[in-house]
């Protein structure tokens, strides 16, 4: 075999690893969560507090992106939310749940309040501004939009419970109909053992 061949298939050998750790480094930026904790916000919670994106920080939070007038995922979403936060028991106090509107034409805090105290005090709902909302939206990558029949609407969306670490980042999701089990694992795992990223995350003594 020529020097001439063994050049090309060196440099063929080289192209296929280089196009190969390219095709790796660009499936992990896709299966990476990317969300962006540091867009500035201002709404208003439940709880009569005003919300700015400062709420990601200092805790470790399930967040979630729904509506009142959701007929199954979001009720469903809530209630199996409330199951793990009741399940994790002591080891998740430093959980905090968030159920952020996609209709803040609807969801005022007077309609927002009882429906997500329906399911669970620990969960608070975020509602405001549909110019503040939409930041929200856009900066964690949610899909909403409306579905129009006549005057009354439905709203697309994700489904996916958002893993959200005490430093802000988003860690992880838990789809749509996840277990129970499996989803108080990857709790545990990814927001509130002393390995996950972020300020590890200890019941208060």
């Amino acid at each position: 075999m020529t020097t001439r061949s063994n050049r090309l298939l060196t440099i063929g050998g080289l192209a296929t690893l280089m196009a190969f750790l390219i095709g790796v480094l660009a499936y992990t930026a896709i299966a990476r969560p990317s969300g962006r904790p540091d867009a500035p916000f201002q709404l208003t919670s439940t709880r009569g507090e005003t919300v700015n994106q400062s709420i990601f920080k200092g805790r470790p939070s399930l967040v979630y992106f729904g509506y009142t007038h959701c007929p199954e995922v979001c009720p469903t979403t809530l209630y199996e939310m409330s199951g793990w936060l009741q399940q994790l028991g002591a080891e998740g106090a430093p959980l905090q749940a968030l159920f952020f509107t996609i209709d803040p034409e609807r969801d005022t805090p007077e309609v927002l309040g009882p429906y997500v105290g329906a399911f669970s005090d620990r969960i608070t709902g975020i509602t405001g501004d549909e110019a503040e909302t939409r930041k929200v939206l856009d900066a964690w990558l949610v899909t909403a939009s409306e579905n129009r029949s006549g005057e009354d609407y439905s709203m697309s969306h994700s489904m996916s419970v958002f893993l959200v670490g005490a430093d802000g980042r988003l860690k992880g999701m838990l789809p749509y109909a996840v277990t129970m089990d499996d989803a108080v694992a990857r709790i545990r795992d990814l927001l509130l053992s002393d390995g996950a990223s972020g300020r590890a995350a200890r019941s208060p003594a």
